[in-house]
């Protein structure tokens, strides 16, 4: 009998997994342009539409979304979570009505302190992490920071120093002379202790310099193992080198360190990076008089004189950790919790014939620092990026802040589109716990919250109850 049931058990088994295929994400949200090309082993989905200019996001502990949105304010997003990047946001709720606020924010370690900025002040006020809501007027931190031009006033909350809020504020211009002055507050990275504040902080004069000459470094964050500080800078545009403009692929973006908030010492810490004088080269072929340049080797902006020349910008400025491709933008910068890798978000070129950026990308770590040597061209390696770099800027989505959620899921916004992403490791594994370099399973081992909520079993459920169903047809065929 035996031959005549194994062909109808075959049958059975295999039109069983053509047609009891795993759940598939029910969603009407797609892209507002073409989807984005993803890195093997990854996935990224639309989770919310119709935003306003979103920047800066964070998750309360309540799991709300809390995303800037510029010139509006604070909004929350409550999400409708199917597991992996099946995963909805509704209508965001209004939780800061204030356009000025245009990118900043953090919570508190214990959740019930919101924090954001303006161009000129950063402001705090309670919050309800349960009802998503402020429960207080707002509270004015620190002031003196008006400028024109590079606006943003990036926050961030040192969870190796309680208490100490770093703020990174840009220059006036694209070339400001203030910025020489370390008095002018401009193009500087500074910690204000606002637990044993008793006054408004001045940014010009008061808190802890963590580095100056830094153009606009928007991105800046803790690397979890350590508590070495690290920002993202914005470079220069327009450049001029001896009389050549060379600004197509010069200067390169940065990743620069400023030390640590938690006692460990760094000689540099608080030194200058360069600006507006000195910069890192990314393509050395195409700057003039290059001899003993290299990618990331500060050179001198403009015609060297007896001030102002290589030698001093190699001997007397802080070089970055690494330097990326020139016009890229990198806007936000998170650390994995095991400090495996630093995810970077770049916005994208304008002052580029050829878009360059639009990207999502990943940077090795380990001890505390980068892999890659500081010469490296390869650092970034790209997981979510826009398909055709032509259509840039206008037809693609231009990622800005990124934020990890419970489930180690990588949370990503894109401003000229009003988007949000998520990013995930398609076989379901926690993307903030794993190796992001390999399309393999990760090695390391997930928290037991994670494993117990997204990891998939080597086989789908479907496959294993035909296996199930296919020797029990061929166990009652034998005794027949």
């Amino acid at each position: 009998m035996l031959h005549f049931y194994l062909p109808i058990v075959f049958s059975l088994a295999f039109a069983r997994a053509q047609t009891s295929s795993a759940p598939t994400c029910s969603t009407t949200l797609t892209p507002k342009n073409a989807a984005p090309s993803v890195a093997s082993g990854w996935e990224a989905m639309v989770v919310a539409t119709g935003l306003t200019s979103p920047r800066g996001i964070i998750f309360d502990s309540s799991g709300h979304l809390l995303v800037v949105q510029q010139g509006k304010g604070i909004g929350s997003l409550s999400l409708t979570d199917n597991g992996g990047a099946c995963v909805i946001a509704g209508q965001p709720s209004d939780v800061i009505l204030d356009g000025t606020l245009n990118h900043g924010i953090e919570l508190s370690s214990d959740g019930k302190t919101l924090y954001a900025s303006s161009a000129e002040a950063v402001y705090s006020w309670s919050y309800d992490p349960a009802s998503s809501k402020n429960t207080s007027t707002p509270r004015q931190l620190v002031g003196g920071m008006s400028t024109s031009d590079h606006t943003t006033r990036t926050l961030l909350l040192s969870r190796k120093a309680e208490g100490m809020l770093m703020v990174s504020r840009g220059s006036t211009s694209n070339l400001d002379a203030l910025a020489e002055d370390i008095t002018s507050g401009h193009s500087q990275i500074k910690a204000f202790n606002i637990t044993s504040a008793t006054s408004l902080y001045d940014y010009n004069t008061d808190g802890l310099l963590l580095g100056w000459g830094l153009r606009n470094s928007v991105g800046v964050a803790e690397e979890p193992i350590t508590g070495g500080i690290y920002s993202v800078e914005n470079s220069v545009d327009e450049m001029v080198r001896d009389g050549q403009n060379i600004h197509q692929d010069n200067p390169g973006e940065e990743m620069n360190f400023h030390g640590y908030l938690n006692g460990a010492k760094y000689a540099q810490q608080g030194g200058n990076y360069g600006y507006p004088s000195c910069f890192a080269a990314w393509d050395v072929g195409t700057i003039p008089n290059n001899t003993g340049l290299q990618v990331g080797t500060q050179f001198a902006i403009g015609n060297q004189n007896a001030t102002i020349n290589d030698t001093f910008c190699k001997n007397d400025r802080v070089a970055p950790r690494l330097t990326f491709q020139a016009h890229t933008a990198p806007l936000d910068m998170k650390f994995n919790d095991n400090g495996s890798a630093a995810w970077v978000t770049f916005h994208g070129s304008w002052d580029r014939i050829d878009p360059i950026g639009y990207k999502l990308s990943v940077v090795g770590f380990s001890n505390g620092s980068p892999i890659e040597s500081a010469n490296s061209s390869t650092a970034a390696i790209d997981i979510v990026s826009n398909l055709d770099l032509s259509k840039c800027p206008n037809n693609c989505f231009r990622p800005v802040g990124l934020a990890w959620d419970s489930k180690g899921r990588l949370f990503m916004s894109s401003d000229t589109t009003g988007e949000i992403y998520v990013v995930v490791r398609a076989d379901g594994s926690s993307a903030n716990s794993a190796s992001p370099f390999s399309g393999l399973p990760p090695t390391g081992t997930a928290s037991a919250a994670t494993t117990s909520s997204t990891k998939r079993s080597a086989a789908p459920r479907h496959m294993r109850s035909s296996w199930t169903l296919l020797i029990a047809f061929l166990v009652a065929s034998i005794f027949m």
